[in-house]
């Protein structure tokens, strides 16, 4: 996966407020790159350094095998939850309807300006690997 992109998510996931989460696909829109899928895979393997908790399924499930540290997290912030949190196997979720980050216009404008640095250092790489020369085939192509 591309620096670029992780750094955009993480600086992404650095603005969302306590209190507030959005799904990993939200990421993927806000920055107008990836998917949801791709959103995961840079907070499985880089995202213990912001607040994770605050990125999760767009179902409200918090994220996999980390739902204990999560809901202490949620607590500790007030987040909005729905079900049962006690018990021995607990069923709650973040009640998205509530919980779910609305960036203002000050976020919007700092959520453009990483995506803007997400998509130059994209053309910048497509426009290197354009300009280099490909390979002739061997006797040219033949139809």
């Amino acid at each position: 996966m591309r620096a670029e992109y992780v750094e955009a998510v993480l600086d992404v996931v650095e603005l969302i407020p306590a209190g507030h989460v959005v799904s990993y696909g939200d990421i993927a829109v806000l920055l107008e790159s990836g998917g949801p899928r791709q959103v995961g895979s840079v907070m499985s393997h880089h995202g213990s350094a912001v607040t994770w908790w605050r990125v999760i399924q767009a179902s409200g499930k918090p994220p996999l095998c980390h739902d204990a540290t999560a809901l202490m997290h949620y607590r500790e912030e007030g987040t909005a939850l729905r079900g049962d949190t006690s018990g021995e196997h607990p069923s709650w979720r973040v009640a998205m309807s509530s919980a779910r980050w609305n960036p203002a216009d000050t976020d919007f404008d700092a959520i453009d300006a990483i995506a803007a640095r997400l998509h130059c250092a994209v053309e910048d790489a497509t426009e290197t690997i354009s300009a280099e020369k490909m390979s002739e085939p061997r006797g040219g192509l033949r139809s």
